[in-house]
């Protein structure tokens, strides 16, 4: 049995926000924003999408050509930012997408999600013999939550929107997922976050006039001097102990999909691993996605073929409160 990816699905909105676009926006020159923080070009969603419907456009992408009644299990891991709030999107997607034989059910842990609901996917499938199928969908419409005239969190400008889809079946024969290894830092936990709209700060008159329904960085220098020195450690701890336990090193890798940083951040991991730029994805038209990134990136790699069989890909992200977290996935496609 090799539980693994069969197939992917990725969707953007048409509309482009340039880097020319977001220096207008942030007052941060245009050269800054494409050499420091690596973005060319991001998707923005119009007010007629949403996360739940970026989703589903993805999960029909990587359902073509198979019968959605075959699907067990629809596994949401996208943004927490959807239409509602208190409120699944996974039974709407179940439901669009028509594997009405499937149960639905949401997973969120913000930006380090995808290489955790591959594990969760891959664990299911092992642990249950009646279920074949499990179809990860995930949406993202975090540009929306970005306050440009907020010095604190405008730096956050590479928030992007955007949908994409793994469906992890029992005997793929495409890929196999491998090992994943994960790591919490809870001390970060209140470091990010949008203030309103939770029990703590109830959405009011004031919290709009106030502007507190954006994303928001209580103390960006205090941040920066706690996580500055672990965090690169802890991204490659998760992927030296993912390729461990999957009988590898960094040195088989043969593509990192990371999520999207500012360059530098990017540059560094890969010194860390030893790794040259080639082997790498780096979304500079796409910006960050919440958890979607690693997920578009395998996507986008398939497309342009730089996937064959026997290599070795490690997606790994890291999200906010802060949890690090890495999956080695290995092709067994031409």
């Amino acid at each position: 049995m090799s539980v693994g990816i069969q197939s992917t699905g990725a969707f953007f909105p048409s509309t482009v926000e340039t880097a020319a676009d977001l220096a207008m926006k942030t007052g941060i020159p245009e050269q800054v924003i494409v050499e420091k923080f690596g973005l060319v070009q991001k998707h923005v969603a119009d007010d007629s999408l949403h996360a739940s419907d970026l989703a589903i456009a993805a999960g029909k992408q990587a359902l073509e050509g198979i019968d959605p009644l075959a699907i067990d299990v629809v596994i949401y891991f996208g943004s927490p930012h959807k239409d509602y709030t208190v409120w699944s999107s996974a039974p709407k997607i179940q439901h669009a997408l028509g594997a009405t034989n499937a149960y639905a059910f949401e997973i969120m842990n913000v930006s380090s999600c995808f290489p955790i609901a591959l594990k969760v996917a891959k664990d299911m499938i092992v642990a249950d013999s009646s279920i074949q199928n499990v179809l990860l969908v995930a949406g993202c419409r975090e540009s929306q939550i970005v306050d440009y005239t907020n010095p604190r969190s405008r730096f956050m400008f590479n928030f992007a929107d955007g949908g994409t889809a793994a469906l992890v079946t029992r005997n793929s024969s495409v890929s196999e997922v491998l090992a994943s290894a994960v790591l919490t830092d809870g001390s970060f936990h209140d470091d990010v976050r949008a203030v309103a709209g939770g029990s703590k700060h109830f959405a009011s008159h004031e919290t709009v006039e106030k502007n507190l329904h954006y994303i928001d960085v209580k103390d960006p220098q205090s941040m920066k001097e706690r996580l500055d020195p672990v965090s690169i450690s802890n991204f490659e701890q998760v992927i030296r102990q993912a390729l461990q336990k999957s009988g590898h090193t960094p040195q088989d890798v043969s593509l990192l999909l990371p999520l999207h940083t500012k360059r530098s951040m990017f540059r560094e991991l890969l010194r860390a691993l030893e790794l040259p730029e080639e082997r790498a994805i780096y979304l500079s038209h796409h910006g960050h996605m919440s958890s979607l990134d690693p997920c578009v990136g395998l996507h986008l790699a398939q497309q342009e073929g730089r996937l064959k069989k026997g290599d070795l890909a490690v997606a790994v992200s890291a999200g906010t409160g802060y949890t690090w977290a890495a999956t080695v996935i290995r092709w067994l496609g031409e």
